[in-house]
């Protein structure tokens, strides 16, 4: 098993890695079940094929399961889906000491976490994620949110887990794309600060996505260890350093709202394609080389991601787009932030962007390649 600690003094806590973990979460998280019944929040996919594992551990450990099953999606991350957790956590009586279990991919572990953020001003959560980019991302760090009409993650408060177990035998029954849309996050970590591991994924990243124990493992707990470091260093994203992992979410998102928030193109997706972008646009300011940018491309468009903005065929113009960047979290006294690369392995942040400028780059990219 390989344990990554999130180092956040007296509210740090682990994020454990191995095969198997579903079968061993009564006792892996049993400091945290102070109740014979459990409430746990899962997303119908994950308690469809994992379920009855996590069912049979916390019954052999003399445990109930509570469970309420989100709607799939991205869109559970809503008012109504919030209203109707919240809603059942306190018909379930759940008070500020207890422990949510958070089952399934990353919509499921934002909206449980903020609704334990906001219950009771706030109880504690354990994350069970199911998919590889909620290993990898979305369940470390404490950032919980709900979309909004607006954009994504608009409302929502850093409320950190009490522990996270990563069961890597759950991602052998993702789908091929929901798969490479978790490994754009991998990909990310090697892009924004870690040019060995970046080589590494070259080599290795056809392994990974055939889910080889080794290097899957490697993969996963690079990624949390890395994201780990980052988010003890600037939890609440008040020195600049968190906002490095946002590398591809600002166009990222601005593609996800364009296409309406649903499977025609998943986050993972737009996170690769948002760092393809990300790279070319540094490429266009003379940041980076072109060769550098294409080898972002080549990274991704080898693991099966998009690549191609034009691909998408979208109906609309770069300056729509960046209408949409105009309501991202990072919005400061009307300018927009930007995370760039000075190089594969090298991000900042970049706070000179003329948005003008973006929105003809986007309407280059929308007509070409």
């Amino acid at each position: 098993m390989a344990v990554i600690p999130v180092a956040l003094g007296g509210r740090g806590y682990q994020v454990r890695i191995a095969r198997g973990l579903l079968e061993h979460a009564a006792e892996e998280a049993g400091p945290f079940l102070r109740k014979r019944r459990v409430p746990v929040v899962a997303d119908a996919n994950a308690w469809a094929a994992h379920g009855e594992r996590l069912t049979g551990a916390l019954e052999a450990a003399n445990h109930e399961v509570a469970l309420f099953q989100a709607a799939p999606g991205e869109s559970a991350k809503s008012w109504g889906e919030l209203a109707r957790l919240t809603d059942w956590l306190l018909a379930e009586g759940v008070e500020r000491g207890d422990h949510v279990l958070a089952f399934g991919g990353g919509v499921v572990g934002d909206l449980t976490g903020f609704a334990c953020a906001i219950l009771k001003r706030g109880c504690g959560f354990v994350q069970l994620p199911t998919t590889l980019l909620a290993q990898v991302d979305s369940s470390v760090g404490g950032k919980t949110a709900i979309n909004t009409a607006a954009g994504k993650n608009l409302v929502g408060a850093f409320h950190q887990p009490s522990l996270v177990l990563a069961d890597l035998d759950t991602l052998a029954t993702l789908s091929p794309r929901e798969l490479r849309a978790g490994y754009a996050e991998v990909l990310k970590y090697g892009v924004l600060g870690d040019r060995s591991f970046f080589d590494w994924l070259d080599e290795n990243g056809p392994a990974v996505l055939a889910l080889d124990e080794p290097s899957l493992e490697r993969a996963v707990a690079t990624s949390i260890a890395a994201k780990a470091r980052i988010v003890a260093e600037d939890e609440r994203e008040t020195t600049g350093a968190r906002v490095l992992l946002n590398l591809g979410h600002t166009f990222g998102h601005a593609l996800e709202r364009e296409t309406g928030f649903c499977d025609r193109l998943l986050h993972g997706e737009s996170v690769a394609l948002g760092m393809v972008l990300a790279a070319r646009y540094s490429a266009r300011r003379g940041l980076i080389a072109d060769a550098d940018a294409e080898l972002a491309t080549e990274a991704v468009d080898a693991a099966g991601l998009p690549a191609e903005i034009a691909a998408l065929g979208l109906d609309c113009d770069g300056a729509a787009l960046v209408d949409h960047m105009r309501h991202d979290k990072k919005m400061d006294v009307g300018t927009l932030p930007f995370v760039l690369l000075r190089s594969i392995g090298e991000a900042y942040l970049a706070r000179d962007v003329d948005l003008t400028d973006v929105a003809a780059f986007l309407d280059e990219e929308l007509r070409a390649h």
